[in-house]
């Protein structure tokens, strides 16, 4: 009986031996696999979204671009006299271009998103300052333009941060 339970052994050892080998081979073979896909799968997830957050970057710079008060104050001309009204005008005008790329923000970083507020909230705030000193919209026109062609308007801060993030994706 004890030679029986002997044989057994020498038959079930090397095979239990050999099937657990077998398994963590294959098990291992799996995950390789499955870390492969994963990967090839995410590879092809970047390449396909690269192009849509390059042009959600480059629709931001351009609206950038467009709320630059030197090149805003150039492309929309005053309606009137009146300051006021002016200062609306220009103010409609950023909401309505902010507004019109405000689904970017799905695509592009915090940080810069941040700046593109920040930029926005910054040329409105100076726009009502200088705003509240002038005599009429063409003097209001003038006193936005002397101020930026002595510093640099905020939108330049952003287009960094822009141009920054993108150099990054590539």
């Amino acid at each position: 009986m004890e030679d029986k339970i002997l044989e057994s052994i020498a038959y079930i050892l090397p095979a239990a031996v050999t099937g657990f080998v077998a398994y963590y081979m294959f098990n291992g073979f799996l995950k390789q696999q499955n870390t492969e896909k994963k990967l090839a799968l995410m590879a092809e997830k970047k390449k396909e979204s690269l192009p849509i957050k390059l042009q959600a970057y480059e629709r931001m710079l351009l609206f950038c671009e467009r709320i630059n008060p030197v090149k805003m104050l150039v492309r929309i001309k005053p309606i009137s006299e009146n300051t006021s009204d002016y200062l609306k005008l220009l103010i409609a005008n950023i909401d309505q271009e902010f507004e019109h790329n405000l689904v970017q923000q799905i695509y592009i970083s915090d940080e810069v998103w941040t700046a593109i507020i920040a930029t926005k909230r910054a040329i409105i705030n100076k726009l009502q300052q200088s705003a509240e000193t002038a005599n009429s919209a063409n003097d209001f026109r003038e006193n936005v333009l002397i101020d930026y062609s002595k510093t640099l308007p905020p939108t330049e801060t952003a287009i960094s941060f822009i141009k920054n993030e993108v150099k990054k994706l590539l």
